[in-house]
């Protein structure tokens, strides 16, 4: 595979881990009972970990970090020995954080940034959920089946927490990145590779990540993630169906598929178009205000479709006889989800209400999403 994935760096509670141009962010605050410690700055990179700064720890435990601001999230953490506290840092703010060593990984407070308090909040559940997990293995009086099936039952009850409460509700914050990759020991707690809910979160966030920090490699990386997990399932189902699928088929693009049935009763992938403008287009005909949009849709694609825009448009209508009606005369891909409103599409686009739109590159790169957009055709001309 051309573009494979690279391995992110684990935030890990196996070694008791915690938080959160001329642009600059500064890490400040204090550290106690650790005089003369080594306290280092370190960046959680995607290659792996570098430390940037350092400093030896006085009396007072005092410290401040001062670095270049990032474009992107960007991860970074402070560690004694083995006790690290993880910080993300968005662009010039102020972190102030105030611990105790030994213990700091826990035992610490942080203002200044809500993507690292959020991380506390991660840090402090996928502890305890260690700690659970490592109990129920030491406990006696079980056997070792019973004690791995309470531990994956511990885990898929972390993981729906997680996905409402954090990674669903705001897929583009740091916070929601930094809980993609927690882990037990060496092993992720969401699984990217065969997990099928696992993949949707992923790319969820991928998704959020090019609408709110576009060409960021972290959100490329999540996009190599997603769509090689989506591979594996694809070969895995066909291996179950005696099918044999060509796996180099399986491209990786910088937007997430979508493959459905189009009025005319043929499959229709959003891939498919690359070297085209897309409008990605998610709609509801039954609703009152259709017509109105329809007609704003239609000026738009007459005016530029032989420029080269394109529009994929998704129905979430639960008639399917309505919805053929509604767009036999339409000129552009109009395709069905069956699944309406409770369709994984939805979660994997992070669409919260309907209509609601995107609009893609000629390379398959999703740029903008309805929310960013003031005026549709002037960042459509712009693309063409």
């Amino acid at each position: 595979m051309k573009h494979i994935w690279k391995a992110a760096v684990v935030f890990s509670a196996a070694m008791m881990f915690a938080s959160c141009n001329d642009k600059k962010f500064t890490v400040e605050g204090q550290i106690g009972n650790a005089k003369d410690s080594i306290l280092y700055f370190e960046n959680v990179g995607l290659e792996g970990i570098l430390v940037i700064d350092s400093t030896k720890l006085g009396d007072n435990g005092e410290f401040s970090f001062r670095e270049e601001a990032p474009s992107a999230p960007e991860f970074y953490r402070l560690r004694i020995s083995d006790q690290i506290i993880n910080v993300s840092i968005d662009s010039t703010e102020t972190v102030q954080i105030k611990g105790e060593y030994p213990g700091m990984a826990s035992n610490y407070t942080i203002s200044g940034s809500e993507n690292c308090e959020k991380i506390k909040e991660l840090t402090l559940k996928q502890m305890d959920l260690q700690s659970q997990a490592i109990a129920l293995q030491q406990n006696t009086e079980i056997g070792i089946a019973v004690a791995n099936d309470s531990i994956q039952s511990l885990i898929n009850a972390y993981k729906e927490d997680v996905k409402i409460n954090y990674i669903f509700k705001e897929p583009m914050k740091a916070y929601s990145y930094f809980a993609l990759f927690q882990a037990i020991g060496n092993y992720l707690i969401f699984n990217p590779r065969t997990n099928k809910d696992d993949i949707k979160a992923f790319a969820a966030v991928a998704t959020s990540w090019d609408t709110y920090y576009p060409h960021a490699e972290r959100g490329q990386n999540l996009h190599n993630i997603a769509i090689e997990g989506m591979k594996n399932l694809r070969i895995v189902d066909a291996q179950n169906k005696d099918i044999q699928v060509d796996a180099s088929k399986v491209q990786e693009a910088g937007v997430l598929d979508i493959a459905l049935i189009d009025n005319k009763g043929q499959e229709r992938h959003l891939t498919d178009l690359k070297g085209q403008v897309v409008l990605l287009d998610f709609h509801v005909f039954a609703l009152e205000d259709s017509p109105a949009r329809i007609i704003s849709l239609r000026e738009l694609y007459n005016k530029y479709h032989a420029q080269g825009l394109e529009i994929y448009q998704v129905s979430l209508d639960n008639d399917e006889h309505f919805w053929k009606q509604q767009t036999a005369a339409l000129p552009w891909i109009s395709v069905r989800d069956a699944d309406g409103i409770n369709s994984q599409r939805l979660v994997i686009y992070n669409i919260q209400a309907v209509p609601d739109f995107f609009i893609i590159d000629r390379g398959n790169n999703l740029v903008k999403r309805a929310a960013q957009i003031k005026d549709l055709e002037a960042e459509i001309k712009k693309l063409l």
